[in-house]
């Protein structure tokens, strides 16, 4: 190992240091975030005191992740990260249906549910609502037996670990699709909400001059074997914050038809998804 010369020396040492890493995927991903990271200090001359803030940000969210929140998928979200790596990795030019960020509030275990269950446990008031689609494959072929797993915010914005008045696992549940591929569940509408700005997140936000409100919307994660986990959101084509989500996850395929029948007051939303032929592998739940 050489020793230091210049700034820009340092670069070619540490790199140097990482060629014994054994697993050849790690030694590729270290050494290419080393590089950028290099570059981006040197191409900002960033200063000491920018340095330490920068520190301090990523102590923060770690330190304000905790039973009801993740602040670390938050800042992953709110630069925009989660969406890209959702899409990269999911792309399909066969036609499946478009992912979407996972977000900070999915928990594992929702509630099995019946055909056509309520998942609104708790009298919160709101908008009636029915959901209703089919779940095709990559050849048009309908898909039975398949589990869609379904979470929301309630009409004011808040899941149901974040709000004491909502009983355990409010506004989840999963369900199968019959014979024919169909599933239909009951709830109430959605609102859209403020992402958490208690924290380094929202502190990050605020010096963007950014709001936090994400549009509404439901989350789908839909899965069976032989099939690639889908994990999307369907979001109201009505929202005022469709072009401005604060976490970049509304993509024009996932904008859905909130329809309200005005005998019945009931708000329907039909959507239908396509799966992707592939592993069926679940994400590590961001809250317990």
């Amino acid at each position: 190992m050489s020793l230091i010369t210049s700034p820009e020396s340092i670069l070619h040492i540490a790199l140097h240091a990482m060629d014994r890493t054994a697993d050849p995927r790690l030694r590729t991903l270290i050494s290419s975030l080393t590089k950028h990271l290099h570059e981006f200090v040197l191409e900002n001359q960033l200063t000491e005191q920018e340095f330490e803030r920068a520190l301090q940000f990523l102590v923060g969210i770690g330190q304000a992740t905790g039973k009801n929140t993740n602040e670390v998928v938050l800042a992953a979200d709110i630069l925009g990260v989660s969406s890209l790596v959702s899409t990269i990795n999911n792309l399909d030019s066969s036609g499946a249906s478009f992912a979407a960020l996972l977000g900070p509030f999915w928990r594992a275990n929702a509630p099995i549910c019946e055909w056509g269950e309520n998942i609104s446990r708790t009298d919160l008031g709101g908008q009636a609502m029915e959901v209703h689609g089919s779940i095709f494959d990559e050849d048009g072929g309908l898909v039975s037996g398949a589990t869609i797993d379904v979470w929301h915010s309630s009409p004011v914005g808040f899941y149901e670990n974040q709000d004491e008045h909502q009983e355990d696992m409010n506004l989840r549940g999963r369900f199968k699709t019959n014979a024919q591929g169909e599933f239909f569940f009951k709830t109430i509408r959605p609102a859209g909400y403020p992402v958490p700005t208690n924290g380094p997140c929202g502190e990050l936000l605020r010096a963007q001059d950014r709001h936090p409100n994400r549009p509404a919307h439901i989350h789908f994660m839909i899965s069976k074997e032989g099939y690639k986990v889908l994990i999307t959101q369907v979001f109201d084509g009505s929202d005022e914050h469709l072009l401005s989500d604060p976490v970049f996850g509304v993509s024009k395929h996932l904008v859905g038809s909130f329809k309200v029948d005005e005998v019945t007051g009931v708000c329907h939303l039909i959507h239908n998804f396509i799966l992707q032929s592939g592993e069926m592998r679940f994400p590590a739940p961001p809250i317990p």
